[in-house]
């Protein structure tokens, strides 16, 4: 005997009818009359009394059922049981990343690690740049997305690199323009992010205006999803942020890349020099992971991660 042939006997007394039993099992009538048969000769007894309208349990087949039914149980307990264990011995990846990561890309990261490191339990946390550094740093992550480059002891790869760019608001003139020169911010209320959330792009922004003698009417705040609401409280003309984000929080508003000089946002991808080997199984795949044309990766010569071979590529 055989769990098989418990399985269509179940069947056929839960659907009392050979024909729609083996329609349930997805397969033929003959060949489940078959197993029954067989099961019946292993038992001893005849199990079902077949009649024209239908198929009854004999009082051995009740008696059999019962016990059908627990032992049914018991082994798709222990088949749960066995891929519960399974998943258990997964190791636990914790991984950071920052508020406005393109939800695209990063879904690509996320199956290409479930692909590519199946061992690996993968959880998120979102938090700011300088908050996923002191986590990395403490411990309690494995591996950071954070923006901008970070400090030189950690090994770093650069994963991301969109253009910054400013979102004028519906009807600003410079909004009929293919591009945005920072001079062109002279004056202009901008919303912009602070330096405790992104201190690189704020730097550099402020660099940037200087040294094009622009004078911006700077309105620097901590936001996210709030980018609208931010800009209509300060009554800015324009937000400083990345194209999909603008896309994303601003649909209504003009977005144009800034130029003279040009900006970008870089991603990098951070884990510290000591570390699981999952985890550079990890950092390994995610530099790798789906992207659009816009996104480069490189790892960065000046960290501790210079050994390491990653060389882009497009999956398919």
């Amino acid at each position: 005997m055989e769990l098989r042939h418990l399985r269509y006997f179940v069947a056929v007394a839960a659907e009392g009818s050979f024909s729609r039993a083996a329609e349930q099992l997805h397969t033929t009538q003959p060949s489940l009359s078959r197993q029954i048969r067989q099961l019946e000769r292993d038992m001893g007894v005849p199990l079902f009394d077949r009649s024209a309208t239908g198929t009854a349990l004999t009082p051995a087949g009740a008696a059999l059922h019962r016990h059908a039914l627990l032992l049914l149980r018991l082994a798709d307990a222990s088949r749960d049981m066995a891929q519960s264990a399974t998943r258990h011995t997964r190791e636990i990846l914790d991984i950071g990343v920052p508020p406005g990561l393109p939800t695209t890309w990063l879904l690509g990261v996320l199956a290409d690690l479930e692909a590519d490191v199946p061992h690996a339990a993968v959880n998120l946390a979102e938090a700011s740049s300088v908050e996923q550094l002191r986590m990395i740093r403490e411990g309690h992550l494995d591996l950071a997305l954070v923006h901008g480059q970070p400090p030189g002891e950690l090994r770093s790869a650069r994963v991301l690199t969109h253009p910054f760019g400013v979102a004028l608001r519906p009807g600003h003139p410079l909004g009929s323009g293919p591009a945005c020169r920072v001079r062109d911010l002279d004056g202009l209320r901008i919303l912009s992010h602070g330096r405790q959330q992104v201190p690189v792009v704020h730097d550099r922004l402020v660099v940037a205006a200087h040294d094009a003698g622009a004078v911006p009417l700077w309105q620097f705040a901590q936001f996210t999803e709030q980018a609208l609401a931010c800009a209509e409280a300060v009554r800015a003309d324009g937000v400083l942020l990345v194209e999909h984000s603008a896309q994303r929080l601003l649909p209504d508003w003009r977005w144009l890349p800034l130029t003279e000089p040009e900006l970008t946002l870089d991603t990098w991808l951070v884990w510290q020099p000591l570390t699981r080997d999952i985890v550079t199984e990890a950092a390994r795949v995610i530099p790798a992971a789906k992207r659009d044309t816009q996104m480069s990766c490189v790892v960065d010569e000046h960290s501790p991660s210079a050994s390491m071979v990653s060389t882009p590529r497009q999956r398919e």
